[in-house]
């Protein structure tokens, strides 16, 4: 008799923290919807991260500036359905943790209503009464240094950070300032690979990276990038792990093809009537013609 499928165990937080010190590397990956989302807990990812970067992937917008808490909650609800037995990490959009009150509000709302298992605003040292009020709150809490997303217009673009020492400096505060906030992990995007490296060797926390070398503790990317879905732009910190654009397209064409040529559908994807009802159906049209 064959074995039952053993459903996947989802990780809790305790493994995740403890991560640091049994070496074990994390994987993260960033989903948008039901399908990716059930994608991720079939491949055995760690961790599914609702990023508002979706406002670009999934919506076509410039930058994650656009994302809203109605469309993050949207999107992280689909998630949780796609990755029942997967961590969802819920990130907070753009200017939803402005302030302690407004943070507390919004990331209850991806406890309770998307009923994600952690949230993840942006920033180190000058947001850490806001990660502080969440994590004093019962709301386990990430952060996010380095690159941050929701800053961009102050950096002058998407541009790497701590390539100085002074600048390296900044980002190892950041993230002592996480830690000592009572965040159970935070992420590095865009940091020298040598940078975030010793900065993560400094902590008792575990980091995640994206164009961070491989010195972190788990590492995360894209899933709509990794997969080859989201081709509008490449970063150099993304591998190509699969190209499902090119997949996509060339079924899509296929099937334009066939319509046009009128051999889709055939009898194989079409249904069938009892030929006596059919009979008896054109009988009636007739009737119906002479009345």
């Amino acid at each position: 008799m064959a074995e039952a499928k053993q459903e996947k165990k989802k990780r809790t937080i305790t493994e995740i923290r403890d991560s640091k010190k049994t070496g074990e590397k994390m994987v993260y990956t960033s989903v948008l919807d039901y399908t990716s989302a059930k994608w991720a807990e079939l491949a055995g990812v760690d961790v599914c991260v609702v990023g508002d970067s979706l406002a670009m992937t999934c919506h076509g917008h410039p930058n994650t500036i656009p994302a809203t808490m109605e469309m993050m909650i949207l999107h992280a609800q689909a998630v949780r359905r796609g990755s029942p037995n997967t961590f969802v990490l819920g990130c907070m959009p753009y200017q939803s943790y402005n302030t302690i009150d407004r943070a507390l509000t919004n990331a209850t709302r991806f406890m309770q209503e998307a009923l994600c298992d952690a949230v993840k605003p942006q920033g180190g040292k000058s947001q850490a009464h806001i990660l502080k009020a969440l994590v004093d709150s019962g709301i386990p809490t990430a952060s996010h240094i380095g690159l941050t997303p929701h800053t961009v217009a102050m950096f002058g673009g998407f541009r790497i950070q701590g390539r100085t020492a002074d600048a390296a400096m900044k980002i190892l505060e950041d993230a002592f300032a996480i830690q000592d906030a009572g965040c159970f992990m935070l992420e590095f995007e865009a940091v020298p690979a040598k940078i975030a490296r010793v900065i993560s060797q400094q902590l008792e926390i575990p980091t995640i990276g994206i164009g961070a070398g491989v010195g972190t503790d788990g590492q995360i990317l894209l899933s709509y990038d990794l997969l080859g879905v989201f081709t509008d732009f490449k970063p150099k910190f993304t591998k190509r792990f699969a190209n499902l654009t090119e997949v996509a397209v060339g079924g899509l064409k296929q099937y334009v093809s066939e319509v046009k040529a009128g051999t889709f559908p055939d009898d194989d994807h079409s249904y069938t009537v009892d030929e006596k009802e059919y009979d008896k159906f054109l009988s009636l049209v007739e009737k119906r013609k002479h009345q």
